[in-house]
């Protein structure tokens, strides 16, 4: 039997959380297409400042010199052996009911990263009972 990729759990990181939830879920709420579902990694230099080093214990420290170096930064969240983050139910506009996510992060940021890119209408609620929203991106 086949597993249907849109049931796949696909996490997104935003500014100060993740959300985790189906890959369905996403499609619908940003559309297949969305940049959203497409990470873009950034660059980041890092400054190594002068120091001792030394290879042997009790023989002589050498310097090393300060330095630079780059790398990419790639999205990244909090994880643990337990399932990661508080449980938040979704709805949109067009949605067939609810949808569950895990949340990390304040919900607070939840609702910053839905006002700033959701296309549709997006209310949430805390595991709490709580009701966010509804939270769009107006243009």
């Amino acid at each position: 039997m086949a597993a249907d990729p849109d049931g796949k759990s696909l996490t997104v990181n935003y500014p100060g959380g993740a959300l985790t939830t189906t890959v369905g879920a996403w499609k619908s709420l940003f559309g297949v297409d969305s940049p959203i579902l497409q990470p873009i990694p950034e660059s980041k230099t890092v400054g190594v400042k002068t120091h001792p080093r030394v290879r042997v214990i009790g023989q002589p420290s050498t310097q090393v010199d300060s330095y630079t170096y780059e790398y990419t930064q790639w999205p990244t969240s909090q994880a643990s052996n337990a399932a990661a983050g508080d449980v938040v139910l979704l709805e949109w506009e067009g949605s067939d009911g609810q949808w569950t996510g895990r949340v990390t992060g304040a919900l607070s940021d939840l609702a910053s990263f839905f006002r700033a890119n959701s296309i549709k209408p997006v209310v949430f609620r805390s595991e709490r009972g709580t009701k966010y929203g509804p939270f769009q991106l107006v243009l």
